[in-house]
């Protein structure tokens, strides 16, 4: 059965230079860019997205 990829932006987004997220299947994360979204996406384990997450959150300032 095939997902229909539910697209976000981060809340911290502040133009459309910035990327979109459909983590809405459990078998995959999709990640696109949004000035080109006809082109293909990224395709990645969940797993995988959750440690760039959490990797990236401790390089943010506080």
């Amino acid at each position: 059965m095939t997902v229909e990829p539910n697209w976000r932006t981060s809340t911290y987004t502040k133009s459309d230079s910035c990327v979109e997220v459909a983590d809405n299947d459990p078998q995959r994360v999709l990640i696109r860019d949004t000035k080109e979204r006809e082109r293909e996406a990224l395709r990645v384990h969940p797993t995988s997205w959750t440690y760039f997450v959490e990797f990236t959150k401790g390089l943010m300032p506080n």
